[in-house]
């Protein structure tokens, strides 16, 4: 190929590649860039409510919760030694 020719092609693609970013920066404007919501969103206002507040559990509850998980994990200790008294 000649060297002229390979300058042609080159400036060819130029041409097309400053069309599209022309295309795009038009369109540009209207995209964000950057990190978080845009400053002057319509939802800032709503973002800055306070969080719900958490649920509170009450001494039987936890005492419920904490009843369970033991007899599950006496399950699991029975169940592990079956397992091993088997392997041997």
């Amino acid at each position: 190929m000649e060297v002229s020719r390979i300058l042609e092609e080159i400036d060819a693609q130029i041409a097309k590649l400053q069309q599209v970013r022309e295309l795009l920066s038009g369109t540009a404007a209207k995209v964000h860039k950057g990190r978080g919501r845009p400053k002057g969103s319509k939802n800032a206002k709503t973002a800055t409510k306070a969080a719900p507040r958490k649920r509170k559990i009450s001494a039987e509850g936890r005492k419920r919760i904490a009843e369970a998980m033991k007899k599950r994990w006496a399950e699991r200790r029975k169940q592990a030694a079956k397992t091993a008294a088997a392997a041997k």
